[in-house]
C-alpha cells in the first residue's frame, strides 16, 4: 500500500489544475470502482456516507484537506462527510495518528481539531514526522503522549485522559475495523474517497478538483435514488 509521494502528488496537482470544458460522463471502472462486497457505513439511516481515507502524517492528505472541506460544503443535505484514518505506513507514524484520531473521536473533539492536526504536523511542526530542512524522518517519531499534549493545549483534554482513551480496548477495536475496511475497499493510497461504502473514486482519472467534487455528488445522487 502507498500514499502519494510529493513528486507524484505534484504531478497529480498539475493534472487536476486543468478545468474540463465539457460535462464529463462518469464511467464505472474508469472514474470510480465498485467496492465488493459493499462496506458498512457509519452515518445515520437515510444518509449517504462520503468517506475520506486519510492520515495526518500523509503530505498529500494535508494538501487535499482544503479540497475535502470544499467537498463537504458541496454535499446535499442527505449526505454526510466522514473520515477514516489509515495505518498502512507505520514507518511514518501512521498507526499513532490513527490511534489519536479515534481517541479524539471518542472524546468528542475530533471534528473541531481535524484541521489543526494537519497544521501541527505540516506547518507548526509540533507533531512533525520529518525534519523540514533535511526531509528525513524524525527519530523518535511523535508518540501518543506527544499527541496528548497537543490535544490538552487545543481541546482542553487532560493528557492522562487522552492517553488512557487512546490505549483502550474500544480504540483497539476501531483501529482493527479501520484496517479491515481499508483492505476490503482496496485502498492503496491516500487520500481516497469512498461513497456509501460502495464506490471508490479513482482520482488519477480526473482532470480537476471540480471534477472530483462533481463525481462524488454524482455518486451521492446515484445512492439517493430509490432502489
Amino acid at each position: 500500500m502507498r500514499r502519494f509521494t510529493a513528486p507524484l502528488f505534484g504531478l497529480l496537482v498539475l493534472a487536476i489544475a486543468v478545468t474540463a470544458h465539457a460535462t464529463p460522463t462518469w464511467t464505472e471502472g474508469k472514474h470510480y470502482a465498485p467496492v465488493a462486497p459493499a462496506q458498512r457505513t457509519n452515518v445515520p439511516a437515510g444518509k449517504v456516507e462520503v468517506m475520506e481515507v486519510f492520515s495526518y502524517a500523509c503530505p498529500a492528505c494535508a494538501q487535499f484537506n482544503p479540497i475535502a472541506q470544499r467537498l463537504k460544503k458541496s454535499l446535499p443535505a442527505n449526505a454526510q462527510m466522514a473520515y477514516l484514518p489509515a495505518s498502512f505506513n507505520p514507518a511514518e507514524d501512521w498507526p499513532v495518528f490513527q490511534r489519536a484520531y479515534f481517541a479524539a473521536q471518542a472524546l468528542g473533539v475530533a471534528e473541531r481539531t481535524h484541521d489543526g492536526m494537519f497544521d501541527a504536523v505540516w506547518k507548526g511542526g509540533e507533531l512533525a514526522v520529518s525534519d523540514p530542512n533535511t526531509h528525513r524522518l524524525k527519530n523518535p517519531l511523535p508518540s501518543i503522549e506527544d499527541v496528548a499534549r497537543y490535544y490538552a493545549r487545543v481541546a482542553g483534554v487532560k493528557p492522562e485522559t487522552f492517553v488512557s482513551t487512546a490505549n483502550s480496548f474500544a480504540v483497539d477495536v476501531r483501529m482493527k475495523s479501520a484496517d479491515d475496511y481499508v483492505r476490503a475497499a482496496r485502498v492503496d493510497s491516500t487520500p481516497t474517497i469512498i461513497v456509501n461504502g460502495k464506490y471508490r473514486v479513482k482520482a488519477e482519472s480526473l482532470a480537476s478538483y471540480d471534477e472530483l467534487i462533481e463525481l462524488v455528488n454524482f455518486l451521492v445522487a446515484k445512492e439517493s435514488k430509490p432502489s
